[in-house]
């Protein structure tokens, strides 16, 4: 017979391998028009200097089946030449206007590979038409442009994707079905959210890429918003999307040689009702790592990147556990900005204009505070 210890991993083992798909990925499916329910999905790409476009192209290279490359804007010249030999996409689909391109390729979506500030325009110019857009996190660059892309994705009824690399992690999934859907330790009270690498210098980013993340009125800040922003996406969504009662943050700023405008370090405190969020971002890690530890009342669980958690229960030694399969349409960012325009998934948790709206409080209080030195309450 088992002991009850044994009986105990067991049963954990067991929870964590099924695994069901959290509510915090599993969207509700909206309806889709009769026009918008077949064929691939038409998507441009706008902008080339951010360096994840390239993962982008490897990833929707040969998926025909769900989407089509129909054009691709970015302003300067030697990036579109360099981006269309590299890709061979034809000279008729890279426009050197974003309006060309919106009017002549007639995306259905738009997928932004620019600075964070230009997320605004982009959006707004996709929105007249009404045209989806998916940005690389974060969503803006302040408050003021979160709540005038908020206004103008209402006006043109379309939905506003932020990525995250993490938003696609089967050990986050786990953990939400643990701690959250299954309640297995009771409330949270402590999330540690640990991201960043070595810095983008030191790791060789594209010198396009480098050169607006070290601006801090294209980025925001430097890894206070470059990474800041996973620590605020993640604790809005485990805290059910709401509002923090305030932050407090303090950057520093290691190597002024290479980042002299910029902060390459931070920490942000965030304090809810009952817990408390810690988002320590850096561009100083010895090793890149997008880290979260979740500690509710009786349990915790850790994950180490995407594909690894550790989780420990009342009576129960700490386990690794098993993770579960991922629905195809939430397999990564592609899959699902094609499951949203086509109507089969309507944005919400991690991904959703909400939550990223929150998460642009987040870090514009963050940086408030890292200059005044203050604890920021936000406005109720």
């Amino acid at each position: 017979m088992l002991s009850g210890t044994m009986l105990l991993r067991a049963v954990v083992l067991l929870l964590l391998a099924a695994c069901l798909p959290p509510s915090a990925t599993a969207q509700t499916p909206a309806p889709a028009s009769p026009a918008a329910s077949t064929g691939p999905v038409r998507v441009a790409i706008a902008g080339l200097v951010h360096g994840h476009v390239t993962g982008f192209m490897r990833r929707i290279q040969g998926r025909g089946a769900d989407l089509e490359l129909v054009g691709v804007y970015e302003p300067d010249a030697a990036l579109r030449k360099a981006f269309s030999e590299r890709y061979q996409v034809p000279e008729d689909k890279m426009f050197a206007s974003l309006e060309d391109l919106l009017q002549r390729a007639k995306p259905e979506a738009v997928a932004a590979f620019s600075s964070t500030r230009d997320h605004r325009p982009i959006i707004e110019a996709a929105a007249a038409r009404g045209v989806h857009v998916m940005v690389e996190k974060p969503l803006a660059v302040s408050v003021k442009d979160a709540r005038a892309i908020e206004a103008a994705a209402t006006k043109g009824r379309i939905h506003v994707i932020t990525n995250y690399e993490t938003t696609w992690y089967p050990s986050h999934r786990a953990i939400w079905q643990l701690l959250k859907e299954q309640k297995a330790g009771g409330a949270l009270r402590k999330m540690v959210v640990m991201d960043g690498h070595e810095g983008p210098k030191e790791i060789n980013v594209q010198p396009e890429f480098l050169a607006w993340l070290r601006d801090p009125v294209q980025n925001g800040a430097g890894a206070l918003f470059d990474f800041g922003c996973y620590g605020a996406n993640l604790m809005t969504w485990l805290m059910d999307g709401q509002r923090p009662i305030a932050v407090t943050a303090t950057t520093q700023r290691f190597k002024p040689a290479i980042y002299p405008d910029v902060d390459d370090e931070a920490t942000i405190v965030i304090e809810y009702p009952g817990a408390q969020g810690i988002a320590q971002a850096s561009w100083n890690w010895p090793f890149g790592r997008k880290d979260l530890e979740v500690y509710a009342e009786r349990a915790y669980a850790v994950a180490t990147g995407g594909n690894s958690v550790r989780v420990r229960l009342p009576g129960v030694p700490e386990t690794t556990a098993a993770l579960g399969d991922v629905p195809l349409d939430e397999r990564d960012e592609i899959s699902y900005l094609a499951a949203v325009v086509r109507g089969r998934l309507t944005p919400s948790g991690l991904s959703s204009l909400a939550n990223n709206m929150v998460v642009v409080e987040i870090l514009d209080a963050a940086r408030e505070s890292t200059k005044t030195g203050k604890r920021i309450v936000l406005p109720r």
